[in-house]
């Protein structure tokens, strides 16, 4: 026993100031020389009282530990014979008690050969804080969120059916969603659909995901804006895409550009509301021909209209999807900008074409979000609040960037802030001769968090600028931001 027991001891080491309970880490320790060998199939282990007063901790704490390994089948109690290893464990995992064994080596996990490229090609993605200050780019204006409704809403909701707030719900989506999201795309977005043409996602993410998987081959060549989202690329690209950086201007995708870099094309993905991360809204000379190109290619075009909604000009250009004529366009919609990010809540606004194979593939595997989360937001909707907040906001954003505009005529000329119609951000171009990296760490030592252009880029582009939001930045935070930005040395030419 005195053997088992150094065994043992040696190698337990208990953290009093640990989160973790302290059961748990001595279940852990005990596992660990369980995996490793250093007790064998059917060697005993001490009596819970020894174990208890060499470790220092209470017998109960130990029951619970060895109790835990009993369920788990590594250790075996037997009645008044004490408690040993499991036979089960009979071949040790390391081979440590044979000295002709080949120390193990830890398995190397075989990935499939389309993810393995995709791993080479992922754009690199730093991920930038997510709170409310100037000038953190993808998030609304939580503060102004109407918390006190959704609160009555969500509190309603879990106080009714059980099954429809607790079950699994239809994969595609509730129906009455789905309904909601219908309703509101033809009357403010100006797009006829149905309601069957609705796909509820865990976000947009999930569903650029999901159209990757239905719609490409490994290497089919897909337009992408240059600078473009990165996160809606790498979705992707990881399911086989050879994404193919085609350049944006005022106008938006220079669709002329893509036909030279690859008139081959499978799918375009675009922006078109409000260029991510330019701001630009795509003409609709540039859409129209967008729509051609897609015809003459037999593509699909996929337009993510994640912040369209907040639109300053009355010239407000309708979605691409409403003037599709040949059923190319896929609308994808998310409530991360709307609403909240963390509701993780999108969806699919699918062609006629594609409804079947939509409902088949969701029917088949794809979970959706939570039904209660669904409810409460369709009722929101239902019930005019999603309607009002939406103007409450468009409101309150052209304050902001009002602000920011005014705030701007007092910068140095070595940085400009470019105008924007709809959305809660806008670039700023530099002077060419400015250090980007070294102007975005600077602001960045004194709390003020800037994105630089090429985070945005698959290829290199000419012009030398920051992304800048405004909508989660309260408009002292701007006025502060942008003095301080225009103190920094490296904006010093």
């Amino acid at each position: 026993m005195k053997q088992q027991a150094g065994a043992l001891l040696s190698s337990i080491r208990i953290e009093r100031g640990s989160d973790r309970k302290i059961s748990v880490q001595l279940y852990m320790a005990l596992r660990e020389i369980i995996l490793t060998g250093g007790l064998g199939a059917g060697r005993r282990l001490p009596a819970s009282r020894t174990l208890a007063k060499e470790i220092g901790v209470s017998r109960t704490t130990v029951i619970d530990a060895i109790d835990r390994l009993v369920s788990e089948g590594m250790l075996v109690s037997r009645v008044g014979a004490g408690t040993y290893v499991s036979d089960v464990l009979a071949q040790p995992l390391t081979g440590a008690d044979r000295p002709d064994a080949p120390q193990d080596v830890l398995a190397e996990p075989i990935l499939s050969q389309r993810f393995s490229v995709a791993l080479d090609n992922f754009a690199p993605r730093q991920r930038l804080p997510h709170k409310s200050q100037a000038f953190i780019t993808a998030l609304p204006a939580l503060e102004a969120f109407p918390m006190a409704h959704w609160a009555r809403i969500s509190a309603r909701h879990l106080r009714g059916n059980r099954d429809e707030i607790m079950g699994y719900g239809p994969p595609q989506g509730l129906d009455r969603l789905r309904r909601s999201i219908a309703s509101h795309l033809n009357a403010a977005r100006g797009i006829k659909c149905r309601p069957e043409q609705i796909f509820i996602t865990g976000g947009a993410q999930q569903a650029f995901s999901i159209l990757g998987r239905v719609l490409l081959n490994s290497g089919d060549r897909v337009w992408y804006e240059n600078p473009g989202a990165i996160g809606a690329g790498n979705a992707l690209v990881a399911n086989g895409a050879q994404l193919v950086p085609v350049p944006v201007d005022g106008d938006g995708l220079d669709v002329e550009q893509g036909l030279q870099f690859a008139p081959d094309f499978r799918l375009a993905f675009v922006t078109p509301s409000h260029q991510q991360p330019l701001g630009h809204v795509m003409s609709l000379q540039r859409r129209l021909a967008l729509l051609d190109a897609a015809r003459a290619a037999n593509a699909m075009i996929v337009e993510d209209d994640y912040d369209g909604e907040f639109h300053f000009s009355e010239r407000v250009q309708p979605a691409l999807k409403s003037i599709d004529t040949q059923d190319r366009v896929i609308y994808v919609g998310t409530f991360s900008k709307t609403l909240f990010p963390s509701i993780r809540l999108g969806f699919i606004l699918s062609p006629d074409s594609l409804v079947p194979v939509f409902d088949r593939v969701f029917t088949s595997w794809i979970s959706g979000p939570s039904t209660a989360t669904q409810a409460v937001v369709s009722d929101f909707m239902d019930e005019g609040q999603f309607a009002t907040h939406i103007r409450m906001m468009r409101r309150l954003y052209k304050a902001r960037y009002d602000v920011l505009m005014q705030a701007a005529q007092a910068l140095p000329p070595s940085i400009k802030i470019q105008p924007t119609r709809s959305g809660f951000h806008t670039t700023a171009y530099l002077d060419p001769r400015v250090d980007t990296a070294r102007l975005v760490a600077q602001a960045a030592e004194r709390n003020v968090i800037t994105a630089p252009l090429s985070r945005y880029c698959l290829a290199p582009v000419e012009q030398n600028a920051l992304v800048l939001g405004f909508g989660s930045a309260k408009p002292d935070d701007i006025q502060s931001g942008l003095k301080l930005l225009s103190g920094l040395p490296a904006l010093d030419i």
